[in-house]
């Protein structure tokens, strides 16, 4: 798992109860995991089509920093699978997984567009390549 974001938790991003407000953090999750997508596959045109179930397992409070991780688990014709975690970065307790989201490379129109790729591509080696 490679966990490349963190976010410090501030007052708008609490719930009523005081602890991290969910939908805060699955939108956090959604863009870590677009932009993921969208160099895993080269192409900034993708779409979410698809998340699985979310367990809650712990919470988050005010003044805690939290990192995401984003792994990828498999390559479709069209599509990439990840999964997902959120951990507490100090006590490295798991507040949050999620199993599968799934993205869609698409074209100008929309429509799902194969995007060739078999396997994890890291930065350093596509520079290598030029």
């Amino acid at each position: 798992m490679n966990f490349h974001t963190r976010k410090w938790i501030k007052p708008e991003d609490l719930n009523p109860n005081g602890t991290l407000f969910g939908g805060s953090l699955l939108r956090w999750i959604d863009e870590e995991a677009a932009i993921y997508a969208i160099i895993q596959l080269e192409n900034s045109r993708i779409v979410t089509k698809y998340i699985s179930e979310i367990n809650f397992v712990s919470t988050a409070v005010q003044s805690d920093v939290i990192e995401l991780g984003i792994m990828a688990t498999r390559f479709g014709t069209t599509s990439l699978t990840m999964c997902a975690q959120v951990r507490n970065k100090i006590t490295r307790k798991s507040i949050l997984t999620i199993d599968e989201i799934v993205f869609v490379s698409v074209d100008e129109q929309g429509q799902p567009k194969p995007h060739g790729k078999t396997e994890i591509s890291y930065a350093k080696d596509r520079l290598d390549e030029s």
